[in-house]
């Protein structure tokens, strides 16, 4: 049995992929720590599995604003400290990252201590850590096509993102029943990630009414502390009850995208994962202020892949339409699922798995590859 450590606290974008990775290593018989973050997100996703080990190392996200600069260099420093001592006390055999801001400091100790240290990036863009840490790791699974400048290609593996297995397409009348949606009217799932999102929790609010008229029940995820718990209900034309259903948080994605007919979101790399895996087709909408600009090039490959399409968040107020146009085609709705299962063809929790195996074992001796 070997012991690995897996950073991926901060987002559920880095969480969800990491405790993928947890339950892929524990099936195989090994032990896990899982490193996260303070944040209240991390806390809320965690409690939903006992099984594993984690601790919470301090850090905070990168910011030019001179006080929260300071913030970040201190909690990073403590983040170091608090990494090596894990290290030292437990030392493991292997180390992933997936990337964000608690990443830095167990790489680095990791890099230190001799243990061999794997990167995962899931977007289309590279992220700062995984850019910085990249020339130090033995090994970085990059998606399909990604490529990052100062790595040798020796160390790169073309893996996309792992899916908890929970995350699996369930029967659509199964799923609303479980959400309390009415299993015979249209579902329309808006979210914005783990960290929810204002403008598309405002679609929603400021166009409760027209989708209500024309049958479409709303199950929103607003995000935590930016809404609270609350159903709402409406009426379509023929006069038959229509529900609204907003969530500040929500643990239940696999009910959620396999009871909707049509998801709009932003266009993070975990949510693409998990569409992908859900067979939900979907509207992007990319968040403008993202690192480097990431969900825009995330969103632009799934809609070359035929997943879904693409609105800008300068184009809100033209949303509901396009919701209307693309909720009640079924030709297209079947086209996007289609081309979603083609998608998730490629195993990359089992690719995963399987080179980090490799990538721990022990070099033969030079002794023992000499014939007697």
């Amino acid at each position: 049995m070997s012991r690995f450590m897996i950073s991926c606290g901060g987002t559920g974008g880095h969480l969800s992929p990491g405790i993928s990775l947890a339950e892929g290593l524990t099936e195989r018989g090994h032990e896990v720590t899982l490193l996260i973050s303070e944040k209240k997100v991390d806390a809320r996703l965690v409690e939903k599995y006992p099984q594993f080990r984690f601790v919470r190392v301090p850090g905070t996200g990168l910011s030019w604003r001179p006080a929260a600069l300071v913030r970040f260099v201190i909690s990073q420093a403590r983040g170091l400290l608090c990494c090596l001592r894990l290290v030292r006390a437990q030392r493991p055999d292997g180390i992933v990252g997936f990337g964000g801001f608690t990443s830095t400091g167990i790489a680095l100790a990791g890099r230190w201590a001799g243990i061999p240290v794997a990167l995962h990036e899931s977007n289309r863009v590279p992220g700062l850590a995984i850019r910085v840490l990249g020339r130090l790791a033995q090994r970085v699974y990059l998606p399909p096509g990604v490529r990052l400048p100062g790595v040798r290609a020796r160390h790169t593996r073309p893996v996309g993102m792992p899916v908890r297995r929970e995350i699996r397409r369930l029967p659509a009348a199964t799923a609303r029943e479980a959400l309390g949606l009415d299993p015979k009217q249209k579902v329309l799932a808006v979210f914005g990630g783990s960290q929810g999102s204002g403008p598309l929790n405002d679609f929603v609010r400021d166009n409760l009414g027209r989708l209500a008229a024309e049958g479409i029940q709303v199950y929103c995820v607003t995000g935590l502390g930016k809404g609270e718990a609350a159903t709402h209900t409406g009426k379509a034309r023929d006069g038959t009850e229509v529900r609204a259903i907003f969530v500040p948080f929500s643990d239940r994605v696999a009910e959620m995208l396999s009871a909707a007919d049509l998801v709009v979101s932003r266009a993070g790399a975990g949510t693409i994962a998990e569409l992908i895996r859900c067979e939900t087709p979907a509207i992007l909408v990319p968040y403008p202020q993202a690192a480097d600009d990431h969900q825009r090039a995330n969103a632009s490959f799934f809609e070359k892949q035929g997943g879904g399409i693409v609105v800008e968040q300068d184009r809100l107020r033209e949303m509901s339409a396009e919701v209307l146009d693309t909720i009640f085609n079924d030709w297209l709705l079947r086209k996007f699922r289609s081309n979603l299962q083609r998608m998730d063809r490629a195993n990359s929790l089992e690719l995963m798995l399987t080179d980090l195996e490799e990538l721990i074992r022990p070099a033969p001796s030079a002794a023992a590859t000499v014939p007697a």
